[in-house]
């Protein structure tokens, strides 16, 4: 399973901050999915979206479940120096 979340560009991130939500948000979903090692990426776009190539629907649910509860408790994960 492969998973693509894209961030619109319109978006202020901190620096540093795309590449700490794919490793917080990639350990997250091995811990219910191993067979996604390394198949989480996380760029900017023109839009949000979430993609989930070779899940089923439920998968994907799942998934943005869990890219919900991440962005959302960024305050826990997400260290600025």
């Amino acid at each position: 399973m492969r998973i693509e979340v894209t961030i619109a560009k319109t978006t202020p991130l901190p620096a540093g901050a795309l590449d700490a939500l794919a490793g917080e948000l990639s350990r997250r979903i091995n811990n219910q999915y191993p067979d996604a090692d390394g198949n989480v990426t996380v760029r900017y776009a023109a839009n949000n979206n979430l993609s989930v190539i070779g899940g089923i629907k439920e998968d994907k649910d799942r998934i943005s479940e869990i890219l919900q509860e991440t962005w959302e408790s960024a305050d826990d994960w997400f260290i600025t120096d």
